[in-house]
């Protein structure tokens, strides 16, 4: 095998890999996908649908604090007072998402994976209500710190 072709899979292999965190129970899981609106806060599920860049964490804080890493295929659900919030997503590149998040209302921000220089790159998106249930749902919930 020449050196370039080893060195070729050696980067590549951070974007095909399975790297796990650790995982709600299933009951738990079920439970947030009935979707239920909060009445005082809003609820944010912030998901990773994608398989692509499996083999790499990605680090996801919400106002500044962490709230775990994201693997392919899982999400978490955040609830947040009314008001303004930053989502950071960190991978090879930081991402970041605004909302101005309202009481009794459900938000979907899709953490896509993209191909980065050395490994997987994100960019975080505000979906609609179809959109972002249908992702979740293809995911499961990941423990939050």
């Amino acid at each position: 095998m020449s050196k370039i072709v080893f060195i070729i899979l050696l980067l590549t292999s951070g974007l095909i890999g399975c790297a796990s965190v650790p995982m709600e129970s299933p009951e738990k899981d079920a439970e947030m996908k009935l979707f239920k609106k909060p009445v005082d806060n809003a609820g944010l599920y912030i998901y990773r649908n994608e398989t692509m860049g499996g083999g790499v964490k990605m680090d996801l804080k919400l106002d500044g604090k962490l709230i775990g890493e994201s693997a392919s295929e899982t999400y978490f659900y955040q609830e947040v007072a009314p008001g303004k919030h930053e989502i950071t997503s960190e991978a090879e590149n930081t991402s970041t998402l605004t909302i101005d998040a309202m009481a009794g209302k459900l938000y979907y921000i899709w953490q896509e994976v993209k191909m980065g220089f050395l490994y997987a790159r994100s960019k975080l998106q505000l979906v609609s209500e179809e959109e972002g249930q249908a992702g979740v749902k293809e995911s499961k919930l990941a423990v939050s710190k």
